[in-house]
């Protein structure tokens, strides 16, 4: 490494700095302009507030957590940019009022499990070892935050805990009661997605979206499908587009793709698989890509 003199070295810092601190209209100026909270914090928040559901049941401690939660959320939202008539205050007695009711689901989640796993020996392995029911207890909480508006901490939460287990659920989702993901890893589910009660998924499955050519176009529009009331979607398989549904009581087998809808009580098995490459006109620009799989 050639030798720099002190001198140089110095004028190199004040170039850089120079350069980084001056004015810009980039998306990075322009986020910070919109104000987001620290992640760690939202991290430690989310892991707090997801023990008191689960565990916490002594009346003298939750008397003396959920304030201190409350005062944390309200600190937190503070530190976002919320739209205009947003009220703090309200959004997080709100979210309070629903805890009791996300721990009943969340409870509704672990007997799930329980039922749904033979290798299941307790329902305490469930709550503390399994990381489906760590993602969807996190997915409850977020999306109740989502439910009141509240922008940018639902979605570190839920990264929060996709980086702790694998497991990618959006906190848009619309998930019903007595959800199961068996192992998990891999698991992806979309903003849009509304999946139905007793519903079990396994590892590697993608309730998804067709890839936008320009996002924001269709933001608002669903994207990912609906899955009716007690579906089985097993290893790999992935459906896709806001316009398929698979009919309640069917099951998707493992590593096969679904694009278009599925009548109740149906079985969609793998076929031989083959590929077909098409060139679409030079003007189509369709705002999402379709295929044939």
């Amino acid at each position: 490494m050639p030798f720099v003199p002190a001198k140089r070295i110095e004028e190199v810092y004040e170039a850089a700095i120079a350069e980084l601190s001056a004015p810009a209209d980039d998306a990075l100026a322009k986020a910070d302009g919109e104000g987001y909270p620290d992640r760690e914090e939202v991290a430690s928040w989310t892991e707090r507030v997801k023990s008191v559901v689960l565990h916490l049941r002594d009346r003298g401690r939750l008397r003396a957590d959920i304030p201190a939660l409350a005062e944390r959320l309200l600190r937190l939202l503070m530190r976002v940019g919320v739209p205009e008539g947003f009220d703090p205050e309200s959004v997080v007695a709100r979210f309070v009022e629903r805890l009791p009711e996300v721990r009943r689901r969340i409870g509704e989640d672990v007997e799930a499990a329980f039922e749904g796993d033979p290798a299941a020996k307790s329902f305490a392995e469930i709550v503390v070892s399994y990381p489906s029911i760590e993602a969807i207890a996190v997915h409850r909480l977020a999306h109740e935050l989502v439910k009141l508006g509240v922008p940018q901490i639902p979605r570190i939460m839920s990264e929060h805990a996709h980086a702790r287990t694998g497991i990618d659920i959006h906190p848009g989702a619309q998930i019903g009661r007595r959800f199961f993901i068996d192992h998990g890893t891999g698991v992806v589910i979309g903003e849009t997605c509304e999946i139905g009660a007793n519903v079990r998924i396994y590892q590697g499955v993608t309730l998804g979206a067709f890839s936008p050519r320009r996002g924001q176009r269709i933001r608002g529009i669903k994207r990912h499908p609906t899955i009716e009331d007690d579906v089985t979607i097993y290893a790999g398989a992935t459906i896709l587009g806001g316009e398929t549904v698979i009919g309640r009581s069917s099951v998707i087998s493992g590593n096969t793709t679904v694009t278009e809808s599925v009548p109740p009580n149906s079985r969609v098995i793998q076929g031989p698989q083959r590929q077909e490459v098409r060139r679409a006109p030079p003007e189509s620009a369709p705002d999402q890509l379709h295929w044939d799989i």
